[in-house]
C-alpha cells in the first residue's frame, strides 16, 4: 500500500498513454517522506520535481503530521529520490507559525525561492502563505 504516488503520463502512437511511477509515498501515517500529494508539481532547471504533501512529515498539528514540502531528483535506474525540503508544523498540540497541511501548487521566483500556502496554522491557525529558500 502506499500514501500517494507521483506519476509520469507518456502518450503512444496509437492515441493511448503509458503510465510511469515514479515516486510512491509510505503508508505509514507518521511518514516522515509525507503522505498525501496534493497540488500539482513544478520542475526545476535540472529537472528535479517539487511539491507538497497534506500529511506526514514529523511535526504534528492537531493530532496529525502536518505535511511536507519535498523535492525528487533523478537518479539511476530511472529511480527517484526525495529530499524533504521543509517539515511543517510544531510540537504536538501547539499552533505552528510556519502552517501546517500545504494544499497548494507551488511557485519559483527568480532566485529559485519556492513559495506556496497551507491550509492551517499561522498566526490565527487559518493557514499561512511561505516561502522556502535553498
Amino acid at each position: 500500500m502506499c500514501a500517494g504516488i507521483v506519476f509520469e503520463l507518456t502518450p503512444e502512437k496509437d492515441g493511448q498513454w503509458t503510465e510511469d511511477i515514479l515516486f510512491q509515498f509510505d503508508d505509514n501515517f507518521d511518514s516522515a517522506s509525507g503522505i498525501g500529494p496534493v497540488g500539482s508539481l513544478i520542475f526545476d532547471a535540472a529537472g528535479n520535481l517539487y511539491g507538497t504533501t497534506r500529511g506526514g512529515g514529523t511535526r504534528y498539528f492537531e493530532s496529525g503530521t502536518s505535511g511536507v514540502a519535498f523535492e525528487l531528483s533523478p537518479a539511476s535506474g530511472g529511480q527517484w529520490t526525495e529530499k524533504v525540503l521543509h517539515d511543517f508544523g510544531s510540537k504536538r498540540h501547539a499552533i505552528p507559525t510556519d502552517g501546517g497541511f500545504p494544499d497548494c501548487n507551488l511557485i519559483f521566483d527568480n532566485k529559485g525561492n519556492l513559495y506556496g500556502t497551507t491550509f492551517r496554522g499561522g498566526v490565527y491557525s487559518w493557514g499561512t502563505v511561505f516561502e522556502i529558500t535553498p
